[in-house]
């Protein structure tokens, strides 16, 4: 990763410090809740609650190495009682992690998805390796970009990763309508419409914070903005996703568990 710029205020290094810890709270909590949530549904989804909590524990253990390598990369102190100064230490900063983190996580959040809507086993199946490999590409082609400051080297590789990423937003939000309608009532239907769209979302939120270095920021405000923008997107994306993931969970669960106390 390129070395951090000098001159961080202590609100921007304050910002990106409370942004990541944060993330391990919310990514944290989110995990304990899910695992702890696994008896309250039936087989058929515990797979895919088992996958929403692995995504998030994933999660927080990379947003503990973030938040540690950001905090060794500076000291802040203050002088008689005057304002905070932020210093570098010369220790770098490493970000990859967040790749590292997308890498192993967003091929897993798209597969909790197609589980928990239940659908046929080779429509499954195909979906899986599709979406699964297709957001790992994506990813894979962000990186060599992010650690550019050649900004012409980033929008190629922005670019380059925007084509698998438009394929698999495509899929989300019009591809798995047909499915989501078949969701067995309608509460179902809504929240499996909620969790696509909340991807979606959540996910176009990715490229504009990329380009937060190409469109004229730089320095220490473009990377406040960019953690920033990032750990936020990440929580909705892992821990609010997987939310809607239970939820929809619970909700066929209970369906299914009705039926089978109705009289035949």
């Amino acid at each position: 990763m390129a070395p951090l710029p000098d001159g961080f205020s202590y609100a921007e290094w304050n910002a990106t410090y409370n942004a990541l810890s944060f993330g391990i709270a919310a990514m944290g909590s989110a995990t304990i809740f899910f695992w702890l949530q696994l008896p309250n549904v039936t087989k058929n989804y515990r797979t895919a609650l088992t996958i929403t909590g692995i995504v998030t524990l994933i999660a927080t253990y990379h947003y503990i190495r973030i938040f540690n390598s950001w905090s060794e990369a500076f000291t802040v102190a203050s002088k008689d009682g005057g304002d905070y100064t932020v210093q570098l230490t010369g220790a770098p900063f490493n970000d990859g992690y967040r790749y590292v983190d997308w890498l192993l996580t967003v091929p897993l959040l798209l597969i909790e998805l197609i589980l928990v809507m239940k659908l046929p086993q080779a429509e499954t199946v195909s979906l899986s390796w599709k979406l699964g490999l297709a957001s790992a590409l994506m990813v894979a082609l962000g990186y060599p970009g992010e650690i550019q400051e050649d900004l012409a080297v980033r929008w190629f590789w922005w670019c380059l990763s925007m084509i698998p990423f438009c394929y698999v937003v495509f899929t989300l939000a019009v591809g798995l309508a047909e499915a989501t309608s078949k969701q067995p009532s309608p509460a179902a239907a809504s929240l499996a419409s909620a969790a696509r769209y909340l991807t979606v979302l959540s996910w176009c939120t990715y490229p504009f914070v990329y380009m937060v270095k190409s469109v004229g920021l730089a320095g220490p405000a473009a990377t406040m903005y960019e953690q920033v923008g990032y750990s936020l997107a990440d929580v909705l994306a892992k821990a609010v996703f997987g939310v809607l993931i239970w939820a929809l969970a619970s909700e066929k669960s209970a369906i299914e568990e009705s039926g089978k106390l109705m009289p035949k």
